[in-house]
């Protein structure tokens, strides 16, 4: 999972997005102070398999 915060006055706004392109794709078009975060759950499957 990705995840998309950002900062604007007094808010804080976060989006969650299921693949990297589409999270990159939206980080981009976004303005004002913002972080991108990618999610790992211990449990996920995709990196129990990678280890």
């Amino acid at each position: 999972m990705w995840i998309i915060t950002i900062h604007s006055n007094k808010n804080v706004k976060i989006f969650e997005f299921e693949t990297e392109q589409e999270a990159r794709s939206t980080f981009e078009k976004v303005q004002g102070c913002k972080f991108l975060t990618e999610v790992i759950y211990f449990n996920d499957y995709q990196l129990a398999k990678s280890l």
